[in-house]
């Protein structure tokens, strides 16, 4: 074997493992430090949300200065390695701490860390990659991610019912630690820090990049940041709905089918990933989109036609092919949107900021719906948002992928006195 196959072959493996470690770390403890600080500490919900809250405006808050951060960073490695120690010291510490305060530091340190992972994992491929590459290991890394969410899910359920919810904690730590030893078998050497922030290769004539003030004047880039944020206005909210209905079916049922319905998701979200990353070079970046959106909708209006559980659970699958689609093809749009502007990874960032406001209000505007008309009308609601998001995808997006090096795009070329 060539020192040049062996080295492709160990970054490869070592990015695989990076994103099925890194996936449940990303994502952070969500609805297990809820659970942890009822059960064991007798929190009240009020407390709680404040504290989960706090984190996720301060993940909301970091995300576009993470973006910048990697972009400007020749260290992308090291950035992963810091912000891994950070999660995995705040898992660590929380079963020792229980006042508010200290809770709430824990878990914003932890959103602030967890912000650098997407755009560091997205610079370091496509600085490896290079853009042809990009959409196929990009796909290959949201399998990854997907099939690391089931497992960590799985495991989660099975240590909190043998040990208790403070074991959840100790998992992240462990994983937090073992994308740290993966991300340090990537070879420094193979990254292009040029290429990984959306400029051209080593050695071209114009390798800086172009102003900000380009990507707020570049409209395809707004109009899909538009979309991103309706679609998940429509879609945050409707998991937690669905958990409701299935609570008010059989509260005993509820959280096995809920857990259900998250494992069952990721699962079906694995082929999704792997099918954009095969075809996204080959049938377009738009096509894939657009079916990961209109999926959305149809799943609004299919919550409305029975409230048995399994159809709830049924219908909640096709979550799996929205997401598996929109999660594998959106920092593959950003890179074509972004290319030659060297703001790759802010853009990714803000793009992440702008999509996490509207999932913050998706459970707000799904509870008042529901106060004042019902589920179906929530659901019915959250489905002509996401109707909104494909229609604004489909007329006001175009084409991102270069079919021929004579084809014009709509990217963004660089300009320094922009």
């Amino acid at each position: 074997m060539s020192t040049t196959t062996y080295l492709e072959r160990r970054n490869n493996l070592s990015l695989d493992s990076l994103n099925f470690f890194l996936a449940d770390v990303r994502d952070g403890l969500g609805p297990y430090l809820a659970i942890y600080l009822l059960a064991v500490h007798h929190w009240d919900p009020a407390s709680i949300g404040v504290v989960m809250t706090i984190a996720g405006v301060a993940a909301l808050i970091t995300q576009t200065p993470a973006g910048a951060l990697v972009d400007s960073s020749r260290a992308k490695r090291g950035l992963i390695v810091i912000a891994a120690l950070i999660v995995t010291v705040s898992c660590l510490v929380l079963p020792f701490v229980s006042s508010f305060s200290l809770v709430a530091l824990t878990q914003a340190l932890s959103a602030v860390a967890a912000s650098i992972f997407a755009p560091a994992i997205s610079a370091i491929t496509l600085g490896i990659t290079g853009p042809r590459a990009f959409t196929r290991r990009t796909g290959r890394n949201e399998t990854f991610n997907h099939a690391g969410n089931a497992c960590a899910a799985l495991l989660a359920g099975l240590f909190a019912y043998l040990f208790g919810p403070v074991a959840v904690f100790y998992l992240m730590a462990f994983m937090a630690l073992a994308s740290m030893c993966a991300v340090a078998f990537v070879s420094a050497e193979a990254i292009d820090h040029d290429l990984a922030r959306g400029l051209e290769p080593r050695g071209a004539n114009h390798p800086q990049p172009s102003g900000f003030a380009v990507l707020l004047s570049h409209r395809p880039l707004l109009m899909f940041a538009v979309c991103c944020a309706l679609f998940h206005l429509a879609n945050a909210a409707m998991l937690p709905l669905v958990s409701q209905k299935l609570a008010h079916a059989n509260l005993h049922m509820a959280t096995p089918l809920t857990s259900a319905c998250i494992v069952a998701a990721q699962l079906v979200m694995v082929p999704m990933a792997l099918l954009a990353g095969a075809k996204a070079d080959q049938w377009g970046r738009k096509p894939l989109l657009l079916a990961g959106f209109l999926i959305l909708p149809l799943r609004g209006v299919l919550y409305t036609l029975s409230d048995d559980p399994y159809w709830l659970v049924a219908v909640q699958l096709l979550d799996g092919v929205g997401a598996g689609l929109f999660g594998a093809l959106f920092p593959v749009m950003i890179k074509d949107l972004t290319l030659g502007s060297g703001h790759f990874n802010i853009s990714l960032g803000a793009l992440t900021t702008v999509f996490g406001l509207g999932a913050a209000l998706s459970n707000g505007l799904a509870g008042f719906v529901v106060e004042a008309a019902g589920y179906d009308a929530a659901f019915l609601t959250l489905a002509g948002v996401a109707g909104t998001a494909f229609l604004l995808l489909w007329f006001g997006v175009p084409e991102t992928m270069q079919r021929s090096e004579g084809v014009k795009t709509d990217r963004i070329e660089i300009s320094s006195g922009a």
